[in-house]
């Protein structure tokens, strides 16, 4: 929008596309994943309350180098230095402009809230931009009190609004306790519903860390790291803080991606870095939570993955069951070294094998050495009894679905054809259904047109990609569930209280 209008005048040019859908829908609609941005001068307030004005000024340049991933500042280096110290291309142009009344409308809760029906939606989760990066600040000096900080922020701002609107706590895990303290003050005090947790944390590689200590070489400790996903080789127990969150009743969602690691640490192409990211962050999370028995332990858990899609929790779901299939604790014995007999090999290497034998006629020890050698003996090592498992206490495919199917629920942007793959139950094993939610991203640049999102996934269903019926999972069953499985009051006192039980929707 170029030229300036008031609010009414661009209300009068027409009723949005996604206004006329929702009016047709025998249902409300959830957004589980609006993004809004801070009025910073007030932001900077809440938190020198809560760190002072070191933290202000740390929290500054923070937001000042563009959320930089690594030591080094991206647009403070020249075009050789970002090759030389492998700079990784961060994000650009993020936030939609040309469309200033959506600008406004996601910086200002009041206007959110008076509009949020323009794009087809009754109530909307908000993931407040500064909140999805916070998580991830390691210094614990700016991290805690920006945590704090923000999450008073957020319900201050929006408490006015909670009949459409509910903006997410920042959960940092840096360690369970510190996650266990913020998210009690952040629902017992705060009065916040759902929260956002970290799905990966980068951490120094201790032995690096003790070889190259301090002041001899200071860049090694940023690259030297490995990434924990909280659920497999952590080196901290989170059970303690999953039964926080079961006590407590939150939802959980998980907003990290994989921009800057290895794969998607271009110096000079922020889409190469960008796509695919979002997925392959949430699948490792999601795949280190199963594998490390989290849903097992606490079946009441529930994950939400924004951003991502559905594709890939399809893809993760049939691998998991493929690979338990191939080398499951049971089938894995087909694998044993011992298992192999050797003198019906020694023999078929005898007839066989006489054209591989240029030195001459081996012995038999010398042939079944050979035998025995090349890949095999790679993999020829016993094994310890308590390595061979896995996939900890599961005994059957059924046991993947019901550990996996309930607990994990993938956020699918408006214009996302692969939330379709949630569906497929010829192709899903066991015929299942993924738990496909909508996630608009709406207040990010692949939103030019906030009042296009509902049309946009409306859209899936007249091209053929998905029915009504699960257009109305996306949009409205499936995160209605969501919510309320984790705390079956969630929508109460909202616009959509009692929503579920009119659309015979059960939480």
């Amino acid at each position: 929008m170029t030229t300036t209008t008031s609010l009414a005048d661009y209300r009068r040019k027409k009723v949005s596309r996604s206004a006329q859908i929702r009016a047709r829908l025998p249902y409300p609609v959830i957004d589980s994943d609006l993004h809004t941005t801070e009025f910073q001068p007030l932001l900077d307030d809440y938190v020198d309350k809560f760190g002072g004005a070191k933290a202000v000024d740390k929290f500054r340049a923070f937001v000042g180098k563009g959320y930089a991933f690594g030591k080094y500042d991206w647009y403070g280096l020249s075009p050789e230095e970002r090759n030389h110290y492998r700079s990784v291309r961060p994000a650009w142009w993020s936030i939609p402009s040309k469309n200033t009344i959506d600008y406004a409308t996601v910086s200002l809760p009041q206007l959110l809230h008076e509009r949020l029906q323009d794009n087809g939606t009754d109530y909307a989760v908000l993931y407040p931009n500064i909140a999805t990066f916070a998580v991830l600040v390691r210094d614990d000096d700016l991290r805690q009190p920006l945590i704090r900080a923000i999450n008073t922020y957020h319900a201050d701002v929006y408490r006015p609004y909670a009949d459409r609107l509910t903006p997410v706590a920042a959960i940092p895990l840096h360690n369970p306790q510190e996650g266990i303290e913020e998210l009690e003050h952040a629902v017992k005090v705060l009065k916040l519903k759902t929260a956002l947790i970290p799905g990966g944390l980068k951490r120094p590689i201790e032995a690096v860390a003790e070889r190259y200590p301090g002041r001899h070489h200071p860049d090694v400790a940023q690259y030297a790291t490995y990434l924990d996903f909280f659920g497999i080789d952590s080196p901290h127990d989170y059970d303690p803080f999953w039964a926080k969150v079961i006590e407590l009743k939150v939802p959980l969602t998980t907003h990290t991606g994989a921009m800057g690691w290895s794969a998607r640490s271009s110096t000079s192409n922020y889409m190469f870095n960008h796509i695919g990211h979002f997925a392959a962050a949430s699948h490792a999370f999601a795949k280190s939570i199963f594998l490390g028995g989290v849903t097992r332990r606490f079946p009441g858990l529930r994950f939400g993955f924004l951003e991502g899609g559905a594709g890939w929790g399809a893809q993760l779901y049939a691998d998991l069951v493929g690979h338990w299939e191939k080398r499951g604790r049971p089938q894995v014995q087909n694998y044993d070294p011992k298992a192999l007999d050797r003198d019906l090999l020694l023999k078929l290497y005898r007839e066989h094998g006489q054209d591989l034998f240029a030195g001459g006629n081996p012995d038999d020890e010398t042939l079944l050495k050979a035998a025995l050698g090349g890949v095999l003996g790679a993999f020829s090592k016993d094994e310890a009894a308590e390595t061979i498992d896995e996939f900890p206490g599961i005994t059957s495919i059924e046991d993947i679905r019901d550990r996996f199917v309930p607990n994990f629920y993938f956020g699918s942007e408006a214009d996302d054809p692969t939330v379709a793959h949630a569906f497929n139950t010829r192709v899903n094993p066991l015929g299942a259904r993924l738990n496909a939610f909508w996630a608009s991203d709406f207040g990010h640049w692949d939103v030019p047109d906030g009042t296009e999102v509902l049309a946009e996934t409306w859209s899936l269903v007249e091209r053929g990609a998905i029915t009504e019926d699960e257009f109305r999972d996306i949009v409205f069953a499936n995160p209605y569930r969501f919510y309320t499985e984790a705390d079956p009051d969630f929508f109460r006192g909202t616009a959509i209280d009692g929503a579920g039980a009119k659309a015979k929707v059960a939480p």
